[in-house]
């Protein structure tokens, strides 16, 4: 099943703006589910996360977390590489606490450095972070990001290796990324490419459980420059929509545009035209 979501607490929602009124929100527009965002800084606590999960689950929401901006496993000062691997723990054990099934988080930049010494850094920090997840006993995928700017790293291929290679993690698609660092990536054809080299990767099970993003994107030469409303760009979401539902898709489609409750809205209308064979 594919759960169309917020990121983040919609708009909408009246009263104090917090998480849990977020969420109920969310239920009441008939979403699927919501990623809190942390990307400012984990503002859930030991005390205030469990009752997320429990509102939640009494929702029946589907929930994810995305952690903070400002994390880099790839720092070259080794102090911040710890400080880095602290954050994204902290970050992902408080969201484990909140019913998260997973943490999506953007792993390092480049530095100008190797690629391939740049991946096997983020690789073994990552451990660290799974190392220190199972000794608190938090059960909680780490889902890589695929990355939205030329400097960052996280292609395709690195986060999909990331994922075969490392158990306990699973990549977060974000397909306005992918269309903001390559150009491509915006017809039935490329979005079809994409799912099936995850398929091929990590085999069917992991396209019954997704966690992609989407929205509308302006981009430049660098990549990703701020993310738009689906009606003003000429992104394709419908063929997106297509693939995913040809594809068995399920897991949670994440909507990211400014407008983040109505386009969620737009995406989740369309798809359930698909499945009720509408054009």
């Amino acid at each position: 099943m594919l759960y169309f979501c917020t990121a983040g607490i919609p708009a909408s929602t009246k009263g104090k703006g917090d998480t849990i009124s977020g969420l109920k929100r969310v239920a009441d527009l008939g979403l699927g589910g919501m990623e809190i965002e942390f990307v400012r800084g984990v503002y859930l606590k030991e005390n205030t996360a469990p009752p997320v999960a429990y509102v939640g689950d009494k929702l029946g929401l589907k929930l994810s977390c995305h952690a903070p901006y400002y994390l880099n496993l790839n720092a070259v000062d080794e102090i911040k590489q710890r400080q880095s691997v602290g954050v994204l723990h902290h970050a992902a054990r408080i969201a484990a606490m909140a019913g998260a099934g997973g943490i999506v988080f953007h792993a390092g930049y480049y530095l100008k450095g190797d690629p391939g010494t740049v991946y096997d850094q983020i690789k073994g920090q990552m451990e660290l972070v799974l190392e220190k997840l199972g000794d608190d006993g938090s059960r909680i995928t780490l889902r890589p990001e695929l990355a939205g700017k030329v400097s960052q790293f996280g292609t395709l291929s690195e986060i999909l290796r990331l994922s075969k290679e490392l158990p306990g993690v699973a990549p977060a698609i974000d397909f306005a990324h992918l269309r903001a660092v390559t150009g491509r990536y915006n017809s039935y054809a490329e979005f079809s490419e994409v799912l099936s080299r995850i398929g091929e990767a990590l085999g069917a099970e992991a396209l019954s459980d997704l966690h992609l993003h989407v929205s509308g994107i302006e981009y430049g030469r660098t990549g990703e420059r701020r993310h738009l409303n689906l009606a003003e760009t000429d992104y394709r979401f419908d063929e997106l929509l297509q693939a995913l539902y040809d594809f068995k898709a399920g897991g949670m489609l994440v909507c990211e545009s400014p407008s983040i409750e109505g386009d969620a809205l737009l995406l989740q209308r369309t798809w359930q035209e698909l499945m009720s064979g509408g054009t």
